[in-house]
């Protein structure tokens, strides 16, 4: 035991033992028959005088799950996909390590060094998804189907059927598919996620490890959790147990509503350890609609550049705490511009929705409609002032800083994406940089220090602090040979790129798409 921590248990007085060993069964039956009078005359259980009373607006703990999980898991899903992997054309061939003539080792080596025949390798992967509409649409995570060649939808009763793709949406981790079913199918019901509150009831049902219509329960542990994921970042977490394989598949409520859409996890070994992270549904909906009416998402645009406010800020702006977002720089002629409002403003407000913070307004301004004029309320010089703007269509392929969503870099370091065509920000293996990282002395490569997240790499889960080993099977050293292998495997006409990548000692190789140019 730390010596911080201590035992709560105390030595009991023999005083009070002996005081009460005479009176007491007496006191206790008298007690016990009154109390059992009292109950019979007022026609209430005893159980019920147990249960202290639930608070306005709480749901009490359910005595089981089963109705609900029995109503709620025709409308979730399985899905499995498909895609073809091919290996690279090398231009150079490694030798063979000298073994034993007639070594068993030999065809293991020829193959892992590329000498074999290049046949191409179907792999399969599974997760799971839910029923939004009887016309056959189903919501899953972008990451489930993303680079499938081929996507099927299990349903509950073991039916096969296949799906096609009607939109998906890296930012947020959103995809739609559509099936055609000669049953009729069973949906799910969106509810609010803004009236969930932390410590409600909840249960999850997916396909776990391939394990089909698992449910969990648990409670919403917290709300408006960023995790790094990318910059809408909003999750609801939850200690509802969440697995491999629970991706896209439904959180609901003791309602039955689908209040979110299973997405992370944290886990430092793979499997849950309570912390899950859900999509909120009122997020969800709305890019779900613009998927289901045009397969792509219009997202509304500012043109500022904003940064945290801290304590120490927010006395010199003169606001009474830290709150809202800092303009630390505009597009020119972009809509903030054209509104009138000015580096050092501060945005309390949009559209009438309050700007809790620099993370909130990236969302909000994503959410706006394109082509509305909105209010948009500013403390500038300790005064607050209203600005009406006209919203405009967020690019995607535009720069960072032309969003409404990133903090300047304070030490001028190259924004994310100009490091490499990737979206990464890549430094050399230093002394600072191992120290800063964690990073044995023997690891050789270069490490990751930012990503883009909107960028490829992104999309593969790659993370600051994963080191990068090898790009198409070459050792690199520095972020420039990083670049360059990069540069030439796109201009030789390479759709994706392979990486060596070591994350805490363990080493794996990912398939990066390469943008073209």
């Amino acid at each position: 035991m730390s010596e911080n921590l201590r035992p709560v248990i105390g030595r009991p007085s023999t005083r009070c033992f002996t005081r009460f060993s005479v009176l007491a069964p007496v006191a206790l039956a008298l007690n016990a028959l009154a109390l059992a009078a009292l109950v019979l005359a007022l026609g209430v259980s005893a159980s019920a005088l147990a249960q202290p009373p639930a608070p306005p607006g709480a749901s009490p703990a359910p005595a089981s799950f089963a109705d609900l999980a029995d109503r709620l898991s025709a409308t979730v899903v399985n899905i499995s996909t498909s895609q073809v992997l091919r290996r690279p054309n090398r231009d150079r061939q490694e030798p063979l390590p000298e073994l034993p003539e007639g070594s068993p080792l030999e065809d293991f080596f020829r193959d892992f060094l590329d000498r074999g025949p290049r046949t191409p390798r179907r792999v399969t992967s599974l997760g799971s998804g839910f029923i939004i509409d009887e016309a056959g649409y189903v919501v899953t995570n972008n990451h489930v189907i993303e680079n499938a060649d081929e996507i099927t939808v299990i349903l509950n009763d073991g039916t096969k059927l296949a799906a096609e793709l009607v939109g998906r949406d890296a930012p947020t981790d959103l995809a739609l598919l559509q099936v055609t079913s000669r049953t009729k199918l069973t949906p799910a019901v969106f509810g609010d996620s803004e009236t969930a509150r932390v410590g409600d009831w909840v249960i999850a049902i997916g396909n776990p490890f391939g394990l089909s219509s698992s449910v969990t329960a648990g409670i919403i542990s917290a709300r408006n959790r960023d995790i790094n994921a990318g910059r809408y970042d909003d999750f609801i977490q939850t200690d509802a147990s969440i697995n491999r394989g629970n991706s896209g598949g439904p959180l609901f409520n003791m309602a039955g509503e689908v209040i979110g859409i299973n997405a992370a996890i944290y886990s430092p070994t793979g499997g849950s350890v309570g912390i899950g992270f859900a999509i909120p549904s009122n997020e969800a909906q709305n890019i779900l609609r613009q998927l289901r009416e045009s397969g792509r998402i219009r997202r509304g645009w500012l043109g500022v550049r904003i940064q945290r406010i801290n304590e120490d800020l927010a006395a010199r702006l003169g606001l009474d705490r830290a709150q809202g977002a800092l303009v630390a720089g505009m597009t020119d002629d972009g809509p903030a511009d054209k509104a009138g409002l000015q580096n050092g403003d501060v945005i309390m407000s949009f559209d009438g929705r309050e700007v809790a913070d620099e993370r909130a307004l990236p969302r909000i301004v994503a959410e706006a409609e394109v082509g509305r004029t909105v209010p948009v309320e500013v403390v500038r010089s300790g005064q607050r002032r209203t600005f009406e703007v006209l919203i405009e269509q967020l690019q995607e392929d535009d720069d960072d800083e032309l969003a409404a969503n990133d903090a300047p870099d304070p030490g001028g370091a190259p924004a994310l994406g100009q490091s490499s065509i990737l979206g990464l920000l890549l430094e050399p293996l230093t002394t600072d940089t191992r120290r800063q990282f964690r990073i044995d002395g023997t690891v050789d490569g270069v490490v990751v220090i930012d990503i883009d997240a909107g960028g490829p790499a992104s999309e593969k889960g790659i993370r600051p602090g994963d080191i990068i080993m090898e790009v198409a099977q070459q050792p690199v050293h520095t972020p420039d040979e990083v670049e360059n292998i990069v540069r030439a495997e796109r201009d030789a006409g390479r759709t994706a790129v392979l990486l060596q990548i070591n994350r805490g000692g363990q080493r794996s190789y990912v398939g990066v798409r390469l943008a073209a140019q």
